[in-house]
């Protein structure tokens, strides 16, 4: 039933406020993810006075819609009192909030079924556009305020819930690249005083340095490394394997919205590791026919085209069992020191390491022969400082595991509780019978 629903255009106005006096400095720009964040643009030497001013609990959107993944980027000013953002952009208020909820309507805006409205209802040559004629047709049911304050709490308990759990999971991951740091970097891995290098099984270890471990000057790494450590690479610590590539590729055709396996694309593997909001598949013959790039539990995936770097981890909680990768990502394989590895690949030490080895020009691309050239001290193997290190990562990171898990489940839910948004159903006062039957 569409008899609640209403039009947006009754609901909003736009606001064109300029920057004129630079009286506001943050530049926020608005991601496809739906939030607004500080820009990376480089605006030396450019006239900030024409940008625009956007004020909290107001809205802006950019109108191209052809490069954005199937999503319209929009937002809502809910981390600042103010901010400014691109001329691009268009900002828009809600006229009267006690009709209808800012953050309901940005629920709106966060549901798929809006993304493919807006690319239904695109248009242009060169590159398509959702205008904001076309944003003032939307129609949404909007239900009483108290309704609509209802839903959003409702869903702000399920989104702080995430929230809390991504930033336990920050905290974890950043214990564990303290002591990577610490360990392998800084080179203060736990030994006896008496008797470093040897690694303590007691109480109340030295760091290798504080304890006057002898260091030497290593000419391959230009820089001191720890006596009895080499300069080794990642085919000393696992197995490197790329994607399937030529005839075996998959074609356009074969790519399904559901199927056997999980065919793992660039968009899969974020800053943040894994993504499975946009999945294709393969079917199982079609899987079979693939020779290499199945990935394993405890696998390591690293992209190595166009976005280079980003690193995620196959743990055994995911629900996918079949997945492979496509050429544009390694798998690295080391099932006893997976955390191990992991940790290390995403280490601000690898980070450099791997931007000083990229290659190509029009897109930056690490093929394998490149990740094998990326050197690094390593300690002697004797010594089990890795499989140590791994041995205390691993709870660590099994929380983080759990974490995630529970994450998919409230990102589950949160997409039930947007899904329902179009089954609200207008609000009737409740008529006395008895009155009905006097009259």
């Amino acid at each position: 039933m569409r008899s609640n629903y209403k039009r947006l255009g009754d609901y909003v106005d736009v606001v064109n406020k300029r920057n004129k006096k630079l009286e506001v400095e943050t530049l926020l720009g608005v991601s496809i993810r739906k939030v607004l964040m500080p820009s990376i643009a480089n605006t030396i030497g450019t006239n900030m006075t024409t940008y625009k001013i956007i004020k909290r609990n107001q809205f802006a959107y950019g109108p191209v819609t052809s490069r954005n993944g199937e999503k319209i980027s929009i937002a809502i000013l809910d981390e600042y009192d103010e901010a400014i953002v691109s001329q691009a952009y268009t900002v828009f208020k809600i006229k009267d909030e006690k009709a209808l909820n800012p953050e309901y309507l940005m629920m709106w805006f966060r549901r798929p079924e809006f993304d493919r409205y807006a690319r239904y209802k695109s248009h242009g040559s060169a590159r398509e556009i959702f205008d904001w004629n076309e944003m003032l047709e939307t129609e949404l049911p909007i239900p009483s305020i108290e309704k609509q304050q209802e839903i959003v709490k409702e869903y702000n308990v399920v989104k702080n819930r995430i929230v809390l759990n991504e930033q336990l999971n920050q905290n974890l991951e950043e214990t564990a690249q303290a002591l990577y740091k610490h360990w392998f970097v800084d080179f203060e891995f736990p030994v006896c005083k008496e008797s470093h290098p040897k690694l303590v099984s007691g109480s109340q270890p030295l760091g290798y340095k504080t304890a006057g471990g002898k260091m030497v000057f290593n000419e391959k790494l230009d820089k001191e490394i720890p006596v009895g450590w080499i300069v080794g690479n990642m085919e000393k610590i696992c197995s490197i394997e790329d994607g399937d590539r030529g005839k075996n590729y998959p074609k356009t055709a074969d790519f399904l919205d559901d199927g056997y396996c999980l065919f793992l694309n660039a968009g899969n593997v974020t800053k943040l590791g894994f993504d499975f909001s946009n999945n294709i598949y393969v079917t199982k013959e079609r899987d079979e026919f693939l020779r290499k790039g199945k990935l394993k539990r405890k696998d390591v995936v690293l992209t190595t085209r166009g976005t280079v770097g980003n690193i995620a981890y196959y743990s055994d909680k995911l629900d996918f069992e079949n997945v492979r990768i496509n050429s544009g990502m390694v798998i690295l394989r080391n099932p006893e020191v997976s955390y191990f590895l992991y940790t290390k690949m995403k280490s601000a030490e690898m980070r450099d390491l791997i931007i000083n080895h990229l290659s190509g020009s029009a897109q930056p691309q690490l093929p394998i022969t490149d990740i094998k050239r990326i050197e690094f001290p390593l300690p002697n193997k004797q010594t089990g400082l890795i499989e140590i290190f791994n041995s205390i990562v691993t709870p660590l990171q099994n929380l983080i595991d759990d974490k995630n898990l529970h994450i998919r489940y409230l990102n589950q839910l949160q997409d039930l509780l947007l899904s329902k948004m179009a089954r609200v159903k207008e609000e009737k006062k409740i008529v006395n019978k008895q009155f009905l039957l006097c009259n």
